[in-house]
């Protein structure tokens, strides 16, 4: 790869240098203004006086967004891992819906999906403590999975039981007009949301209330628990804001030579280059 390519390359998805901060800050700012513009859009008086400025303001936007896009897929030495990695969806989801505007009228209110790309904030800022931490929830969300798995699975099947009790309790004279509406009931009233537009009346419909409501609570504390025991658990090494240039993911080692998720080797000057300005 030839040195201005890199060069690009490392303003582009490094943090660790004067011009790669400006230019990730520069960024951000367009991605809230963008959205801001998103927003504004939607208002009618705004819309009837300044829709003509906004709209060009927006493609204005979507092209410099485009071109981002399109140099991150240059730079990046296996372009299709950036293409289908988190932030390359992302990416591509901030540009794709003024496109369909002009197909699909309205769809360039799902242009909100920029602010997902705020998340490159960590990074930018130099918040390591944020991208570390960032990094064990999300590890302890995959070591946590299967047994969150079995516990939904069991909520489920709990609210499809009372569900179908209640309905046999009450019935269609009390509002639950069939089991699913039941089960909807059961829900919201396991959940603690409560939105009151179905109630038992009976007593022993407000006796499995009752019983479903105290269940709730403790419901609610069980994946907590089972997240922050993989939290305690996991002692991760410190981690960097540096990105492979390979498959473009971040929260590397320090001293990491290679990608801990692709194997590629990693750059050699990254000492150098991530000194402060």
């Amino acid at each position: 790869m030839d040195l201005s390519r890199e060069k690009i390359r490392h303003i582009i998805f490094e943090a660790s240098t004067r011009p790669a901060k400006i230019f990730d800050l520069a960024l951000l700012w367009a991605i809230l203004l963008s959205v801001v513009v998103v927003m504004l859009d939607s208002v009618p008086s705004i819309l009837a006086k300044y829709g003509t400025f906004l709209h060009a303001v927006e493609w204005v936007f979507t092209v410099l967004f485009s071109i981002e896009y399109i140099l991150r897929i240059w730079t990046t030495h296996k372009p299709f891992k950036y293409i289908t990695s988190f932030y390359g969806i992302i990416d591509l989801l901030s540009v794709v819906p003024t496109y369909l505007s002009l197909i699909f009228v309205g769809s360039q209110y799902l242009l909100v999906i920029r602010t997902l790309r705020l998340l490159r904030v960590f990074r930018i800022l130099k918040l390591v403590a944020f991208v570390k931490e960032a990094g064990m929830l999300i590890e302890a969300f995959k070591v946590s999975r299967y047994k969150l798995t079995i516990f939904l699975g069991a909520v489920v099947a709990l609210n499809v039981i009372i569900g179908t009790l209640m309905y046999m309790i009450e019935g269609p004279e009390h509002g639950f007009n069939n089991i699913p509406h039941s089960i909807y009931w059961s829900i919201v009233t396991m959940t603690t949301v409560g939105y009151g537009d179905i109630a038992p009346e009976t007593f022993f419909g407000q006796t499995l209330a009752s019983f479903v409501m105290l269940i709730g609570y403790t419901i609610i504390a069980v994946p907590t628990g089972i997240v922050s025991v993989a939290l305690w658990k996991d002692k991760q090494l410190e981690v960097t804001t540096r990105t492979c240039p390979d498959c473009s993911k971040e929260g590397h080692d320090r001293n990491a030579r290679y990608c801990k998720y692709c194997g590629s080797p990693m750059e050699k000057d990254y000492f150098v280059s991530s000194n402060p300005p």
